[in-house]
């Protein structure tokens, strides 16, 4: 038997397990599929050999979107009867998007399982990622285009989204685990699980993805690889948040406050390394603006314009103003200026309030 055949024994189950053995209740996201009734055999089977530890709560949400769902539910309720674990069905009520269903149903998810935890006043909430499918995110964030932040795909523990309950851990105990060693975990152990065939359905990026994984990983680039990338990237991209934070602190002429400008040395900030100011940047407009998160591709573009137009040959009488994401951006007389951008009636995310200046230059809008 290969070890990517091998059962998680109870050992594996205890180190993945231990580091949230402080936590008053875990709740356990369990659809029915191999991964999340491994979830729930393992984290049964590592609380039962405990005097003491967290209550687990079990929890499926019913998307409604299969006419296979409500069965799934019931099959997880009477193993997690079988396991002594406490079990909720929640359902996704309301109308579906047409469009971009998969990220809405995620959302809808991550919510209902918040509004357990919180009822149930759990810091933590555990999913069955595996090591399978934090490859197929960082193929899909490669896909897209992602920057540095995005290729470190699933971090093992991270808040939930703020919509969601920010508050709320998420954790991913199952993550450095190929989906192949869950499968016989619970062959081993004679559970079954639920088979959803949307998990093949070409409509979806992800389902797509999992039949190229095969040629790619002959070429040597298979789930740990890709995995081990996301890692190294998660690795860098806290350095590189460090060296924000002490730009942040050596570039503003006054401290960050709730309410009020972000104020820049334009001259330092030309010489940061790109990465950093763009950072840095997108940082002061996420903390000014109200519309939302940047887009990276409006930010560097933002980034460009202003680092070029500082250190330009003209950057005495630079000049720009532009708002993205709600924060209003001024570069004028050596100061960068970042603040919230006074309401407006129309336009995009990215907008030109008035023109750039060289010299005698007539203005040119710069959009």
């Amino acid at each position: 038997m290969s070890a990517a055949d091998r059962a998680v024994s109870p050992a594996e189950a205890k180190t993945l397990f231990d580091p949230l053995a402080h936590a008053p209740v875990l709740v356990l996201a369990v659809s029915g599929g191999p991964d999340s009734t491994a979830l729930l055999m393992l984290a049964a089977r590592w609380r039962r050999a405990r005097k003491r530890g967290p209550k687990l709560i079990a929890v499926t949400v019913d998307h409604g979107l299969r006419p296979q769902s409500a069965g799934e539910a019931r099959a997880v309720h009477r193993l997690a009867r079988r396991l002594g674990v406490p079990h909720r069905v929640l359902r996704w009520e309301g109308r579906k998007p047409a469009a971009g269903l998969q990220e809405a149903a995620r959302e809808a998810r991550y919510r209902l399982l918040a509004a357990v935890a919180r009822s149930a006043k759990a810091t933590h909430i555990l999913t069955a990622h595996t090591l399978d499918d934090q490859a197929e995110t960082v193929l899909i964030r490669m896909s897209r285009g992602s920057g540095l932040t995005g290729l470190g795909a699933m971090a093992p523990v991270s808040p939930l989204p703020a919509a969601a309950g920010g508050e709320i851990m998420l954790v991913r105990p199952l993550l450095d685990i190929p989906k192949t060693r869950l499968v016989a975990t619970l062959t081993r152990a004679g559970i079954p699980f639920a088979d959803d065939a949307s998990n093949r359905d070409p409509r979806f990026t992800r389902a797509r993805l999992r039949t190229v994984m095969p040629a790619l990983a002959r070429e040597g680039l298979d789930a740990r690889r890709l995995a081990l990338l996301a890692r190294r990237l998660r690795r860098a991209e806290a350095a590189i948040e460090t060296a924000v934070a002490v730009a942040a602190a050596a570039l503003s002429q006054v401290p960050w406050a709730d309410r009020g400008p972000i104020v820049f040395d334009a001259e330092k900030f030309t010489r940061l390394p790109a990465e950093v100011a763009l950072r840095l940047l997108g940082r002061a407009i996420a903390r000014s603006g109200d519309e939302g998160p940047v887009q990276l591709g409006k930010l560097e573009a933002l980034c460009e314009a202003l680092t070029s137009g500082a250190a330009g040959s003209r950057r005495e009488t630079f000049r720009l103003r532009r708002t993205l994401a709600g924060a209003l951006v001024s570069l004028d007389a050596g100061r960068l200026v970042v603040e919230r951008a006074p309401a407006r009636t129309t336009g995009s995310g990215l907008r030109t309030l008035t023109t750039a200046k060289y010299g005698r230059r007539g203005p040119s809008k710069r959009q």
